[in-house]
């Protein structure tokens, strides 16, 4: 978070060609769409920079407290968005794919709103604590304590290793701490209540009560909209998929999927495309017999409602085989 005057637009540029590099194709849907946003409002921004940045002053005591959701999209400069988005850049398409695009979306949002509070929060109190007004009229404005709280998350779910900071060596545990000073240092324009506000969320999220509190108002919401088994899951709209999970990858974004946290995979589960020839054979010989009307022994139903011995079913896989040779 800072506040500045706007500069040229070679930082757009820079940022541009970050893009073009890395491929949009490889980046997340959610990632993208929140940089596309930012820059935009940049570009064409909802407000000016002194209506959309955040304080005490302007929210809390002539409350305007539209500038919360404001101020984390609007940024001072083009180098300011630069630095900002390919930060972002990396730390969005680490954990998207980590946790999903819903969920990624919901803890974006619920970041934003957070750290804009913590930051008017901490404000407050200093003005408190020391009788300077100064505080209450600091306004920030800009994507960082986002960034903060997301790093915060990321090293949270990659534990160990080091960080090089200034050419030194700094446990990922203490990086952000280390980072927060250093930016206050050699950046004077830099917001430190801005950043600590956002380090404190991602604090409240991995080590606190936030992350219980996001999925118990996902599970009511999605609850009230959905009338579907416990375990049942959709990929885009339904209830899992505001469930904080894993996503994979394959061949970039065309191969983009989300997956609740409790789900492995299956292979005997169903058939679908991406099967070897000797499975997609099986599979035909299986459903082949459940048509004849073929069932298991009495009790527990195995998953096609049959049992094949397998030197029957190898037997019956090689004359299938040569028939089809013969053929």
């Amino acid at each position: 978070m800072r506040n500045r005057p706007r500069g040229s637009h070679l930082g757009l540029m820079l940022l541009a060609s970050q893009l073009f590099q890395v491929g949009v194709d490889n980046i997340p849907p959610v990632t993208l769409a929140v940089l596309g946003l930012n820059v935009y409002l940049y570009l064409f921004p909802a407000a000016p920079l002194m209506q959309a940045c955040v304080s005490v002053q302007q929210a809390y005591w002539l409350k305007d407290w539209r500038r919360l959701l404001l101020s984390p999209l609007h940024h001072a400069d083009d180098w300011h968005l630069y630095f900002n988005m390919v930060s972002f850049l990396w730390k969005g398409t680490k954990l998207e794919r980590r946790l999903g695009g819903p969920w990624f979306l919901y803890l974006l949002s619920v970041f934003s709103l957070l750290t804009g509070l913590v930051y008017l929060l901490l404000e407050a109190s200093l003005t408190e604590l020391t009788q300077d007004q100064s505080y209450s009229m600091a306004c920030a404005v800009g994507f960082s304590g986002v960034l903060f709280a997301l790093k915060v998350l990321s090293n949270h779910y990659h534990p160990g290793g080091v960080t090089y900071v200034m050419g030194f060596p700094v446990s990922n545990r203490y990086t952000s701490w280390v980072e927060l000073v250093l930016i206050h240092i050699t950046s004077p324009g830099t917001s430190l209540i801005g950043h600590l506000a956002g380090i404190l969320v991602g604090l409240l999220y991995t080590a606190g009560p936030l992350k219980a509190v996001m999925k118990k108002c996902a599970g009511l919401v999605t609850s009230n909209r959905h009338n579907s088994p416990p375990n049942a899951y959709y990929g885009s709209s339904g209830t899992k998929a505001f469930k904080e999970g894993y996503s994979g990858t394959g061949g970039g974004h065309s191969g983009y999927r989300q997956y609740p946290p409790d789900y492995t995979t299956n292979p005997t589960a169903s058939y679908t495309s991406g099967l070897t020839e000797d499975e997609q054979l099986e599979a035909a010989i299986r459903n082949s017999l459940n048509e004849r009307g073929q069932s298991s022994q009495r009790g527990a139903p195995p998953p096609y409602g049959f049992q094949l011995s397998e030197e029957a079913r190898a037997e019956d896989i090689r004359l299938r085989r040569l028939r089809r040779f013969d053929s």
